[in-house]
């Protein structure tokens, strides 16, 4: 008895099943890491996509990947009968099984073949079990095989329908989100939908409460600021010293957002939109990872607030990048390439700003008067900085000046902000 190999099949077995039931029957997601599909999916994917990168962008590229998927689902269907297959043989072999066979077939193969014609009921009866418990396990491998197929033959039109209902999305593209489509335009044409994507008017009730949680979290994070400044280096203590000297002003832009008579309307954004979320392609921006703030709970992502709010994400990015860019090329980002990335923001910001405004249009999104956009632009963009200040006080302090200036820049309230472009 080889007990290594019948252990091995055994858990192949198991293995093999729970996957494809999981993949197929069950509707839930599973979240599990350790799974034969997602592993499948790894290994083959990588191959796929460098060959893909080799390809000029075009039609033929984007043929070769648009198959990957339902080639990749038959592919994973002979792998799991693969491994049933081995399984029994492996739990065949390892018991030493008596088989009849003929002659030169032995060993492992004999079984794994025996296996074979028997999980996908061929019945040649070459190779048969001599011993009862053979051939109990031989109907139980040949019922698997039929379940096994019935249940691949059950899922195919299932799939093929799938497949089918995408190709004509894609193909109805243009229709729903214009020529050439955006994910702007889709989302204005068809928020409303769905009852939980659509828009809600942005005042009263709903606004105030966003104003005073915007308050709450400055509080939190600027009474740590205040208990950390001993550990904060001369320069970072001065900065951090005048925001906290310009606290009321900082509280008050929220106090001036829960007043505006007029917010536009609250609808369902990323929620945590910056550069890293973007990917540039030939002639696009692709936006990712639309799970909104990891560290908050679901409700809240789910929960709908201004659009701005995502651009006050990428206004913040923008000043990260310059900073950060300035810092690695000196201690203090105090020399001329400072001058030079800070202007890089400001521009950046401005064309940012500029192309969005310009494609929100007159849309009831935004407040209709441009100080209360510029009001509620500026109550999010100091809110994301402070929470910037409370993020790095306690995982990079050394960080912690770059959303200092961030909030000193935006809380002056009689500075010009790249909001005056609209």
């Amino acid at each position: 008895m080889k007990a290594p190999a019948v252990i091995a099949g055994i858990l192949l077995i198991a293995i093999v099943l729970w996957d494809a039931f999981e993949t197929i029957i069950l509707s839930r997601r599973v979240s599990r890491k350790f799974r034969l599909a997602r592993i499948f999916y790894r290994i083959t994917w990588t191959p796929w996509r460098a060959i893909a990168l080799r390809m000029r962008p075009g039609n033929p590229r984007e043929n070769y990947l648009g198959i990957y998927g339902p080639l990749s689902l038959i592919f994973l269907l002979a792998t799991w009968a693969f491994g049933l297959i081995c399984g029994f043989a492996l739990r065949s072999w390892g018991l030493n099984s008596a088989i009849a066979a003929p002659p030169g077939l032995d060993g492992f193969f004999a079984h794994f073949y025996m296996s074979g014609t028997t999980f996908f009921t061929l019945g040649f009866g070459d190779v048969t079990p001599l011993t009862r418990s053979g051939r109990f396990f031989a109907v139980v491998e040949s019922g698997t095989g039929l379940a096994f197929l019935a249940m691949v033959i059950s899922y195919l039109p299932i799939l093929s329908q799938a497949f089918s209902r995408r190709e004509s999305n894609i193909a109805l593209l243009d229709a729903r989100a214009g020529s050439p489509p955006t994910a702007s335009e889709l989302l204005r044409r068809h928020a409303g939908d769905d009852e939980s994507l659509a828009p809600e008017p942005f005042v009263g009730e709903p606004l105030v409460r966003a104003a005073e949680e915007m308050r709450h979290r400055a509080d939190a994070h600027l009474e740590l600021l205040a208990s950390s400044l001993s550990r904060l280096d001369v320069a970072t203590r001065r900065r951090a010293t005048e925001v906290l000297d310009s606290r009321a002003a900082l509280l008050d832009v929220f106090t001036t957002m829960a007043a505006l008579d007029d917010a536009g309307l609250r609808i369902r954004c990323h929620g945590d939109y910056h550069l890293g979320q973007t990917l540039v392609t030939d002639a696009d921006v692709v936006i990712l990872d639309f799970e909104g703030e990891p560290l908050k709970p679901l409700p809240e992502r789910r929960d709908r607030s201004s659009p701005l709010r995502d651009v006050a994400g990428m206004l913040r990015s923008f000043s990260y990048a310059a900073t950060a860019a300035a810092r690695s090329r000196t201690n203090d980002g105090s020399n001329a390439a400072a001058g030079t990335l800070e202007g890089w923001e400001a521009g950046a910001s401005r064309l940012f700003l500029s192309a969005y405004f310009d494609a929100v249009g007159s849309h009831a999104v935004l407040p209709a008067q441009q100080r209360n956009t510029d009001a509620l632009l500026r109550a999010y963009v100091v809110d994301k900085a402070i929470y910037e200040i409370g993020y790095e006080l306690n995982n990079r302090p050394d960080w912690v000046a770059i959303p200092l200036t961030g909030v000193l820049r935006w809380a002056d309230r009689t500075s010009t902000i790249p909001g005056k472009l609209r």
